[in-house]
């Protein structure tokens, strides 16, 4: 059987990476082989490419340049990771995929990359393959910036190269997500995330069963697996 493709999208500081974390530690529970990852990141290339776009100056490439490592970074990331853990029916959960170089690139930037860009590039990269349940978390962006730069106190290389940029730039990332989850409603659904984290958690899970069923399905397997 294949595996399904979680991703969680939004702006920073919403929770996605604890939020992942919950629901990869659900799903084990349940029986299933889980495979935790994210992007930028999920493959050893990716770590590199990584540090390239969320360290540093913030103004060090535009964002046309940001987009094609992304793209780099996500074909890379599908072919050596996520296809083949699928391929063996693992649930794969991503911090991050195709939604957020839409977000960051086209709409926080104000469309400097146009959307008709960013979906060819996604065709050449990606095909036709899409996540099969897609997890918004919506938060006030002031409120997750302070989360954000709370978090970095404790992180040894500071990944602040787009907390950095201004508060219109946040504000139009939050939207731009909105607007894409309105686009595909069969896939994408927001929630909250100005709730405290078990209660933002058993909305995930509500989620996930009512789309996927996967909490009523079991397999014989019990493996967290991480990438990245």
């Amino acid at each position: 059987m294949r595996g399904k493709f979680i991703t969680f999208e939004g702006g920073e500081g919403t929770g996605k990476s604890t939020q992942v974390e919950l629901l990869a530690r659900t799903l084990v529970k349940k029986g299933w082989d889980v495979v935790v990852t994210k992007e930028p990141g999920g493959t050893e290339v990716g770590k590199e490419i990584r540090r390239l776009l969320v360290c540093g100056d913030k103004d060090k490439m535009d964002a046309t340049a940001e987009a094609l490592l992304y793209y780099a970074d996500r074909h890379i990331h599908m072919v050596q990771k996520i296809l083949p853990a699928l391929e063996n029916g693992k649930i794969v959960i991503s911090d991050r995929f195709a939604d957020s170089t839409k977000a960051y690139q086209c709409y926080g930037y104000g469309e400097r990359v146009s959307k008709e860009v960013v979906d060819e590039l996604y065709r050449i990269a990606v095909g036709d393959f899409k996540p099969d349940l897609t997890i918004v978390l919506d938060i006030d962006p002031e409120k997750g910036l302070r989360r954000s730069f709370a978090k970095a106190d404790n992180m040894a290389e500071k990944e602040l190269r787009f907390e950095s940029r201004a508060l219109e730039f946040h504000t139009n990332l939050r939207e731009g997500f909105k607007i894409i989850a309105e686009e595909e409603p069969e896939r994408c659904v927001v929630l909250d995330a100005d709730k405290s984290i078990d209660e933002l958690h058993q909305s995930v899970m509500n989620v996930v069963e009512q789309r996927l069923g996967l909490f009523t399905e079991k397999c014989d397997s019990n493996h967290i697996e991480e990438i990245g």
